[in-house]
């Protein structure tokens, strides 16, 4: 058993420790650390605790200097540690310092995490290597190319192997550390974190762009969670009420009683709201009406036409003109130009017993 796979700690509060450092991305650590926060308005039960690799101030993305409470060699116990990203390329920010200082933070955590970017630091360190991650879109080949012993799922928003999660940039961030408090205290105190800070629901890890607005019940049960999950996950799949209905083991009239009962629609209503909200993200995102209509699951562009003109009184691409300023060309052309080039750094990759294998295995 490594000390990633140890019990919780019995203590009533959960000390959350964050790992900063210089070109730190902001909202990458802020974002997660404003849930936990916003969480002690419900349930009083974390302290946020801000380290750097020796104990020293840092300058942030925005050029904001962030003062932190100790080295991280002294930081003490965590419950979870979380090493937000940057917008650097990995071989400027991966540096031993901060390889160091995430060993030492690592050592009996409950739950490791990294935001966006962050994953590259614990691939460095093998906390990766055979683990399924993610990281943001921008990254994830570089990820994958360079730690080929990582799991990378490039189109997840989060993921959770064991004790180890990773999540994609800065938003992403954010539904993590949704989770990561519905697993501490329950969907209600999650959902609650939600609508206090007004930002979305915690979105599934697995999906994609999809996320589910917070308007609307949340699901009182683990059955019909279990199912708007799976709607969520892959709004394009052929999802009725019989299969839905056969995936869960009920007949299809107790499945449309529960939807309507705890989400007051019918299952056809519930998959039909979250392709339309996902078919809004893609044109958003910059996507064709032909594009988005495959992305989101209509047969044709017809279909997605429909739709838009009954919900929104407006077709496709009147709403993407009326309600987008800009749209990024290199969004709409693929995003090649955002994407990051990350030196090849195989060679002088430091290993996990070059900064003490005993910060990540038993010592017993």
């Amino acid at each position: 058993m490594t000390l990633l796979d140890l019990p919780a700690d019995p203590a009533t509060r959960r000390r959350i420790g964050i790992l900063v450092f210089d070109g730190v991305k902001l909202l990458d650590f802020a974002g997660p650390a404003e849930v936990f926060i916003e969480a002690n308005q419900t349930v009083d039960n974390y302290d946020v605790v801000l380290v750097s690799p020796d104990g020293s101030d840092v300058m942030t993305s925005i050029g904001a200097r962030m003062s932190v409470s100790a080295a991280a060699a002294d930081a003490g116990w965590c419950d979870t540690v979380i090493i937000p990203g940057s917008e650097m390329s990995p071989s400027r920010f991966v540096t031993p310092e901060v390889l160091a200082a995430t060993a030492s933070l690592a050592k009996g955590t409950r739950r490791l995490a990294s935001v966006c970017s962050g994953a590259f630091v614990l691939a460095a360190l093998g906390v990766l290597d055979g683990r399924r991650a993610t990281t943001h879109w921008k990254f994830t080949d570089n990820l994958a190319r360079l730690y080929p012993a990582v799991d990378v799922e490039p189109d997840s928003i989060f993921v959770r192997d064991g004790n180890v999660y990773s999540s994609a940039g800065v938003a992403a961030g954010m539904d993590l550390a949704l989770a990561l408090v519905e697993e501490d205290h329950g969907p209600h105190v999650a959902r609650r974190v939600a609508q206090s800070l007004l930002v979305y629901m915690q979105r599934a890890g697995g999906q994609s762009q999809f996320s589910a607005s917070l308007t609307g019940p949340v699901p009182r049960s683990d059955l019909v969670r279990e199912l708007t999950d799976l709607i969520c996950a892959d709004p394009t799949e052929s999802h009725t009420v019989r299969s839905l209905a056969a995936h869960a083991g009920v007949s299809a009239r107790h499945l449309t009683r529960l939807f309507r009962a705890e989400l007051e629609s019918s299952p056809a209503e519930y998959v039909a709201q979250v392709r339309f909200a996902l078919a809004r993200d893609k044109l958003d995102a910059g996507l064709s009406v032909t594009e988005t209509a495959t992305a989101a699951g209509y047969g044709s562009s017809e279909a997605l036409r429909r739709a838009f003109v009954a919900r929104l009184g407006i077709s496709p691409s009147k709403y993407q003109r009326r309600f987008r300023s800009t749209v990024p060309s290199d969004v709409a052309s693929g995003g090649e130009a955002l994407v990051t080039r990350i030196e090849d750094r195989s060679q002088s990759r430091p290993t996990t017993g070059d900064f003490g294998a005993e910060h990540l295995a038993d010592p017993a």
